[in-house]
């Protein structure tokens, strides 16, 4: 069948993705040069439907992008971060480490406990007051070129194709959005990112990006339990000492604690289920009472990039450029990224709109990428880029010891003795065959304080329409059968924190199951198959989940 032409729109500017990079980017564009047209484009139903995170956010963008944001009444930074803990757990107990010794960065004093979600909000308020047109619930899933190979626009995805690929009744065409320029700020391990880091060889020359999962859980917890202000960040059990992760409980709002757990994607042992590890977490002697007579109201994951300084990509290509955590701005250590995101995507914004006034388009622009380095970006990136590499070398207690050694150094010397480390393998290459290691028995769920999959999806009020493409696409299924279950035994159907994936037996033979519709999109096994064998692509617009006040 002959597809209809797709409508298109033109712009000088379009982004993909409403989240702070994408929406700084839009302000700081129209601040700059109000009669540029700005379109941007959101996956998500509404804007902050997929944004997920912490999130203790440091100001420190948001005072550049919007000075004067204190005088906003409705501005949702409510929470100032009035006591800062750090904890050591093991099986037993914990150990608080003293506040001095942690390097300067580390401090929270001074930041926000935010719903990033509510954040994000805001922030398309102030663009669309600008002049900004964003359209929520339009997923870009395809890069437009023109005849000389530079990026001149994006299409968003067709609605209506049933599960068999073919048009339905209800078919509608995607459209394309032309710009002078596109930006992309999809967050992580994003769809469109990553054909373009492979198309224009992004890639070259930096070391594979990193990655973690991150999942978090939402609860109103009972006054007595509850210190508004209080940020406390550990590491240690449940994870074994070779396995890297941690974990934060942050008290903000009307009686509202976000606990969160983080497993680093460079684990070896297939059997380690980054969702039960953060179920056992929370029966911590440390951590449990917390949540005492309390009420989970909320749960979501995704992925973290975490190769920084030395894994950012080249940003720029013919036609536009990355930003935020399609860049990998995050700071590990701190657990923060959402101030580097709304810087990324002022630079952006500065280095385009000069561009734009010099009757350029279409064209790279390297004057961005050779900026980033340079700017608070980079120094803040730069003072932890061992931290990362130096955990997975030696292992939580000594790379966590020499990290904030070498943080230190950073500071107060502005050099370090490691130099700049190298990651080594990308993650999904750090898996080990199943033979290696012995199954793990995680205790089954209370319903209380630990909970399975399925239930928690449901927080997450994810919904897909089932007559449609499957959007995680599996590639070969013959290997996903001789590797993944025969060789991995089945690791996808743990690593995912959604359940979507099973093997189930089936006349005898075990078959790949793909429950795509709980996906959550968190591109873990975009990211965690051992092959390389999983391709996530965005499936109708305004499909997902829907988080509140995440």
């Amino acid at each position: 069948m002959e597809l209809p032409e797709r409508e298109s729109m033109e712009f000088d500017v379009v982004i993909v993705g409403a989240g702070p990079a994408g929406l700084s980017a839009a302000i700081r564009i129209k601040e700059l040069d109000p009669e540029l047209t700005v379109v941007v484009l959101e996956k998500g139903g509404e804007v902050g439907a997929h944004i997920l995170s912490g999130a203790v956010v440091d100001p420190v963008g948001i005072d550049k992008l919007i000075p004067d944001w204190r005088d906003d009444p409705d501005h949702p930074f409510q929470t100032e971060v009035t006591d800062d803990r750090f904890l050591v757990l093991g099986p037993a107990g914990s150990i608080r480490l003293p506040n001095f010794m942690m390097p300067p960065l580390m401090s929270n004093h001074g930041n926000y406990i935010v719903s990033l979600g509510n954040v994000c909000k805001w922030l398309a308020g102030r663009a669309e007051a600008l002049g900004v047109e964003i359209y929520p619930g339009f997923a870009a899933s395809e890069v437009l070129y023109n005849d000389e190979g530079a990026v001149i626009g994006v299409a968003t995805g067709d609605m209506g194709v049933g599960r068999d690929g073919e048009p339905g009744g209800a078919y509608a065409r995607g459209m394309a959005l032309l710009g002078k320029y596109v930006l992309i700020g999809e967050g992580v391990r994003g769809s469109l990112a990553k054909q373009l880091i492979e198309k224009f060889e992004l890639g070259e020359e930096r070391e594979p990006q990193k990655y973690g999962i991150g999942l978090k859980e939402l609860w109103e917890v009972k006054p007595e339990n509850h210190k508004p202000g209080l940020v406390q960040h550990s590491f240690g059990w449940p994870l074994d000492r070779k396995t890297g992760g941690g974990s934060f409980l942050y008290h903000f709002g009307e009686n509202l604690v976000a606990v969160g757990f983080v497993v680093h994607l460079n684990y070896k042992n297939p059997y380690l289920s980054p969702f039960q590890e953060f179920q056992r977490f929370k029966t911590h002697q440390s951590i449990a009472p917390v949540f005492e007579g309390a009420k989970r109201v909320s749960y979501g994951a995704r992925a973290i990039s975490e190769g920084g300084f030395q894994s950012v990509p080249k940003l720029a290509f013919p036609g536009g450029a990355l930003i935020g955590c399609s860049a990998g701005f995050v700071n590990v250590p701190r657990i923060k990224g959402s101030h580097n995101a709304v810087l990324s995507g002022m630079l952006a914004a500065e280095h385009m709109v000069e561009a734009i006034s010099a009757g350029r388009s279409h064209d790279t622009l390297d004057s961005y990428d050779a900026a980033w380095r340079d700017s608070s970006i980079g120094k803040d990136l730069r003072k932890v880029r061992n931290v990362k590499p130096l955990w997975s070398k030696f292992g939580t207690i000594g790379g966590v010891m020499l990290g904030g050694l070498d943080m230190w150094l950073n500071t107060l010397f502005g050099a370090s003795p490691f130099g700049t480390m190298k990651h080594g393998k990308p993650d999904h290459a750090c898996l080990e065959p199943a033979a290696n290691h012995k199954p793990i028995d995680y205790p089954k769920p209370d319903g209380e304080l630990t909970f399975d999959r399925l239930s928690s999806v449901f927080l997450s009020n994810t919904n897909h329409e089932e007559d449609q493409p499957v959007h995680l696409q599996v590639k070969d299924m013959d290997l996903q059968k001789r590797s993944e279950h025969d060789v991995f035994a089945g690791p996808s159907t743990r690593y995912c924190p959604a359940g979507v994936y099973e093997w189930v037996e089936e006349d005898g033979k075990d078959t790949f199951v793909i429950n795509a519709q709980n996906c959550v999109h968190c591109k873990t096994c975009d990211i965690k198959d051992p092959n390389q064998n999983i391709n996530w692509v965005p499936p109708q617009g305004g499909e997902g989940p829907v988080y509140q006040d995440m």
